[in-house]
């Protein structure tokens, strides 16, 4: 059993692994795939942000700081 299910897992996971193809790249590059779709707005709440919690890094959680806005 443990045999099947590592083998599924192999093709799975080497299945998603594949080249992105010339003509595919312009709907990757497009504004809509982009992590952050308005890097200033978002490098601007993250500088606000920072300087709210007085440290910088992470992101992923908020908390601590002065509690002053």
């Amino acid at each position: 059993m443990k045999r099947i299910l590592f083998s599924m897992i192999l093709v799975l996971s080497v299945a998603a692994c594949s080249n992105v193809q010339p003509w595919e790249r312009g709907y990757l590059a497009r504004d809509i795939m982009a992590w952050d779709i308005d890097g200033q707005k978002a490098a601007f709440d993250r500088h606000i942000n920072f300087s709210k919690e007085g440290s910088s890094g992470g992101g992923q959680a908020v908390g601590g700081g002065c509690g002053c806005n």
